[in-house]
């Protein structure tokens, strides 16, 4: 069994699920306040050493056109910071539409803990990614 975390990155907040590939599952973990626009470092390093994952995925924004969205560029910097502190392979994934799902799927649960979303949709793009994989 293989373990891997996943991120929603952004400016404000990053969602954390994890995960692993025997059964292709994600589950939420966490969400992270960025501290002065920089993440979490010191509870990101908690959780690595706390779940020792193989892996990291990181959310890749994308527009319907195909195109980046304009917090791409901060969502690749996030992935490299993580892949030279750690030195874990780091993975991009696509999260189209993965916070509009995590609202619709939370329901009112979302209302009442907005911060729920981001982990949820930390999940969705860390669940897309295992069963991606052949």
């Amino acid at each position: 069994m293989t373990t891997l975390l996943g991120f929603d990155y952004g400016s404000q907040k990053i969602g954390i699920a994890v995960g692993q590939t025997i059964t292709q599952n994600a589950n939420p973990l966490t969400t992270l306040r960025n501290h002065t626009g920089k993440p979490d470092w010191s509870t990101i390093t908690q959780l690595i050493n706390e779940w020792l994952p193989a892996a990291l995925v990181v959310g890749h924004p994308f527009e319907m056109d195909d195109q980046e969205a304009s917090n791409a560029p901060a969502a690749k910097k996030f992935a490299r910071q993580l892949a030279g502190r750690y030195g874990l392979p780091v993975h991009l994934m696509d999260e189209r539409l993965t916070t509009r799902e995590a609202w619709y799927d939370l329901g009112k649960e979302a209302i009442q803990d907005f911060t729920k979303v981001d982990s949820y949709a930390a999940k969705l793009i860390l669940q897309t990614w295992l069963t991606s994989q052949p």
